[in-house]
């Protein structure tokens, strides 16, 4: 986020990039937050108005409704002026009023210290999205850029932010499908947090990609001359950098051996249709050597959070290795923005969200968890739920189950039904019989084996199930039991009589 833009430069965005948008509300909700930050000076000495103009540049960069935008103007006037959101509704609407009560509710958890805080940040940004999922949008686009400005801020609350930024707000970006923003923030709370480490990591990939820049060029050049014999018309074709954050996690997996990373720089193709995916992939296949086993198709079998694309390695003239990704304009909006995209230019602000089961539990979760002290107990659990990586699994039928990294046949079984799992006696995974508390990976096939008479799920499953969902579902069909057998105990026996 450029921190010198201006307000000229906001509504040339608006202008050339929103179909006949309100310009006439935007300019009103400037002058409403230039009077309301006139007399406030940021920490790190610049005007306040310019956080605001980088918060509303950023929600009009995501192309959300201008209602969003406007709201990003207006999302500190209550806390730095006498506005209040009565003052808000009456002169911008409800909507716009809502967004900024919403996004001030999340500022300040004032009576919280370490965990809790953390807990009860993390409470109510679920909350937020729970209600209405541009709130967190903002939000995004207000932590990005107080993560370019931290350096204005003491020691100890760059420490917080930054790590509030990475464990919260980075997964959540994650699990909405905004890899774009994810990176970012990813990438500026890891220069705060582990500096020596984002400096080490920094140098590696600026090495690497003046190593390689001319090869890629020479690879990017080649792979427009391919697709300009063919019939295809409308492409693009540009190089790709790995965000540092990414690469420091991925070389902790590999042993710090940057060698045996084949993605620093990738080639993306973007293109107008899914056939035309597929058919860029067949020339790019013909043209060069694909890795054994490197092939993944993410258009036939989206990842959970939605995102589409063709990625395929291939051993390059010169036998290095090169990652090519390719996806239409439509896949790459939705990659780099996620859930966001579904909102993109909707006049009406009505919300297109799929793939996204997970939120509805959200309300869920709120309901189950009525103090603080509950929600920090399971917190460990949730974020295993929300934030870890996941897979997909496949039902028998050819459905798709979205399960946590981790989990095993009886989080998939109770992700189908209850009864599905409390009846369970074995699963078939592949077609081959497998434990219960085996580890299942994506593209498995699961078939879950049911004994009617059953009683209920065996206490030992809470020992490995990973889901917060299947350990409440075992614990109440246990508790079910035991009222159960107690009612059994109390009944008076056939043949006695009261007294």
């Amino acid at each position: 986020m450029d921190q010198s833009r201006t307000y000229e430069d906001l509504e040339s965005f608006v202008s050339s990039h929103y179909q006949n948008p309100d310009l006439a509300l935007l300019r009103k909700a400037y002058s409403y937050a230039e009077i309301a930050h006139a007399k406030v000076v940021r920490l790190t000495g610049q005007p306040y108005i310019t956080h605001p103009l980088a918060v509303s540049y950023r929600l009009a960069e995501m192309g959300l409704h201008l209602n969003v935008v406007a709201a990003g103007l207006l999302h500190d006037v209550v806390e730095d002026s006498g506005t209040s959101i009565e003052d808000l509704r009456k002169d911008f609407g409800d909507d716009i009023a809502s967004l900024v009560e919403s996004v001030t509710k999340l500022k300040h958890t004032p009576h919280y210290r370490g965990e809790e805080r953390y807990a009860e940040n993390m409470r109510k940004m679920f909350l937020a999205m729970a209600s209405d999922v541009r709130v967190v949008f903002m939000k995004f686009a207000d932590r990005l850029h107080n993560l370019e400005t931290l350096y204005g801020q003491p020691k100890h609350k760059q420490i917080r932010i930054a790590r509030e930024s990475l464990e919260i707000y980075a997964p959540i970006a994650g699990r909405l499908g905004m890899s774009e923003i994810k990176g970012e923030l990813e990438d500026g709370s890891f220069a705060y947090l582990i500096p020596k480490e984002f400096e080490r990591i920094k140098e590696i990939m600026d090495v690497k990609v003046r190593e390689r820049g001319a090869q890629v060029s020479r690879i990017i050049d080649q792979t427009e001359k391919l697709i300009a014999q063919s019939r295809i018309l409308n492409f693009q074709v540009y190089g790709r950098v790995k965000r540092l954050y990414s690469l420091y996690k991925k070389m902790q997996r590999y042993g710090d051996d940057i060698e045996k990373i084949y993605d620093l720089v990738a080639v993306r193709v973007i293109v107008s249709d899914v056939e035309e995916c597929y058919a860029i992939l067949g020339m790019i296949h013909q043209r060069w050597r694909p890795l054994p086993g490197r092939i993944k198709d993410y258009i036939a079998q989206p990842k959970p959070n939605g995102y589409q694309s063709l990625h395929t390695t291939i051993f390059a003239d010169d036998k290095t290795i090169v990652e090519f990704q390719i996806r239409t304009r439509e896949m790459h909006e939705l990659a780099e923005y996620g859930i966001a995209a579904h909102w993109r230019y909707k006049e009406d602000g009505s919300r297109d969200v799929q793939n996204m089961r997970w939120m509805e539990e959200l309300v869920l979760i709120q309901k189950e968890l009525e103090s603080k002290k509950d929600f920090l107990e399971q917190l460990e659990t949730m974020k295993i739920d929300i934030f870890k990586d996941r897979i997909f699994i496949f039902t028998p039928k050819g459905d798709v189950i979205d399960l946590p990294e981790g989990a095993t046949p009886i989080d998939f079984a109770y992700a189908i039904h209850s009864e599905i799992g409390n009846k369970c006696t074995s699963a078939k995974v592949n077609d081959v019989i497998r434990n219960l508390d085996i580890t299942l990976h994506s593209g498995d096939i699961v078939d879950i084996i049911t004994d009617k008479n059953r009683r209920g799920p065996n206490q030992d499953w809470l020992k490995f199930v990973k889901t917060r969902h299947a350990k409440n579902k075992i614990r109440d069909a246990s508790r079910s039991s035991v009222r159960s057998w107690l009612t059994g105990m109390l009944k008076p026996k056939e043949g006695i009589k009261k007294k």
